[in-house]
C-alpha cells in the first residue's frame, strides 16, 4: 500500500479515488493534483513509483491544507466557538446539531441512541 502524508491509500483503486482517502482531499482536489503532477488519474495506486509519490506529497503539503494541519485547524475553530460561548459553540459543547436542523424528531446521529423516559401513570392506574 502506498503511503501519502502518513495515510495508507488503497492499492487497487485508481489514484484519483485513492487520494480521496486523505482528510481534506475530495474529487476536485484529487483531479487537480493529478493534473499538476502530470500523473494519469486512471493509473492504479500500486503502480506509482517513488518519484510520483513524492511529487504528490510535496504538492499536497505545499498547496493544500490536508490531514493533520486541517484537523488541527478545524478543532481550533470549534474550540474558539466554545470559548466565546456563541450559539454554535454551545451546540457543539452540548452535542446537538449546529446548523439549524430540527431536533424534535431527527438528529439521532448527534444525540445518540434514544434515552427512554417512563411515561405518566394513567387515571385508571391511580384507583
Amino acid at each position: 500500500m502506498p503511503r501519502l502524508l502518513g495515510v495508507d491509500i488503497p492499492n487497487d483503486k485508481q489514484i484519483v479515488y485513492s487520494l480521496q482517502y486523505l482528510y481534506g482531499v475530495g474529487s476536485a482536489v484529487a483531479r487537480e493534483a493529478c493534473e499538476k503532477t502530470k500523473i494519469d488519474p486512471t493509473k492504479q495506486a500500486r503502480l506509482l513509483d517513488e518519484d510520483e509519490l513524492s511529487r504528490l506529497s510535496t504538492l499536497l503539503e505545499r498547496d493544500y491544507t490536508v490531514e493533520g494541519p486541517l484537523r488541527r485547524q478545524t478543532g481550533q475553530s470549534i474550540s474558539r466557538l466554545r470559548e466565546i460561548r456563541c450559539y454554535r459553540g454551545i451546540r457543539h459543547k452540548v452535542g446537538l446539531p449546529v446548523r439549524g436542523q430540527r431536533t424534535r424528531t431527527n438528529s439521532r446521529t448527534r444525540k445518540g441512541p434514544r434515552k427512554t423516559v417512563a411515561g405518566k401513570k394513567g387515571v385508571k392506574d391511580l384507583r
